[in-house]
C-alpha cells in the first residue's frame, strides 16, 4: 500500500452536484477528479483508471449506463457506483444487470454514498482506505 489516497472520479452534468461530491469526498480523505460528461471522462480514463466512479445516470449525450458499457468494453475492471434523481425498479435492475456495484438515488446520505464506494473498491480488490480527513465519517468496513 503506497499510503496514497484512493482516486474517485465524479461523473455528473450538474455543477453544483460535482463540486458539492468533490467537497464530500475531499473531506472523506478521497482525492478527486471531476468531469461535467461521459465524453469527457471517457477522454481522459486510461489504464490507470481511477479506484472508482460515482457516475450521473441521466446525463446528455452519454447516460451513466452508457458510460459503464463503454468501461466494461475496455476491460477496465472498475468499480462504478450510480446516482440518480429519477430511480425505477426498472432503471435499478438495468443499472446491475450492466454490472454497476450499486445504484443510489439523490439526494444521497453522506455516509451512505461513502460506504457505497468503500464497499466497491473491496468487491473489486481495491481496498484502499480513504485517509485521514477529520469528517468523522466511518472508514471501518462496510
Amino acid at each position: 500500500m503506497t499510503g496514497k489516497p484512493p482516486i474517485v472520479a465524479v461523473v455528473d452534468d450538474e455543477e453544483d452536484v460535482r463540486h458539492s461530491l468533490q467537497r464530500l469526498l475531499r473531506a472523506a480523505g478521497f482525492e478527486v477528479l471531476a468531469y461535467g460528461s461521459g465524453t469527457e471522462f471517457l477522454r481522459h480514463v486510461t489504464d490507470s483508471s481511477p479506484d472508482c466512479v460515482v457516475l450521473d445516470m441521466h446525463m446528455p449525450r452519454l447516460t451513466g449506463l452508457d458510460v459503464q458499457a463503454a468501461l466494461r468494453e475496455r476491460e477496465l475492471g472498475v468499480p462504478v457506483v450510480i446516482l440518480t434523481g429519477n430511480e425505477t425498479d426498472e432503471m435499478r435492475a438495468a443499472a446491475f444487470a450492466a454490472g454497476v456495484d450499486d445504484y443510489l438515488a439523490k439526494p444521497v446520505d453522506d455516509d451512505v454514498l461513502i460506504n457505497a464506494i468503500v464497499a466497491a473498491m473491496h468487491h473489486h480488490g481495491r481496498p484502499r482506505e480513504p485517509g485521514a480527513a477529520g469528517s468523522g465519517i466511518p472508514r471501518g468496513n462496510p
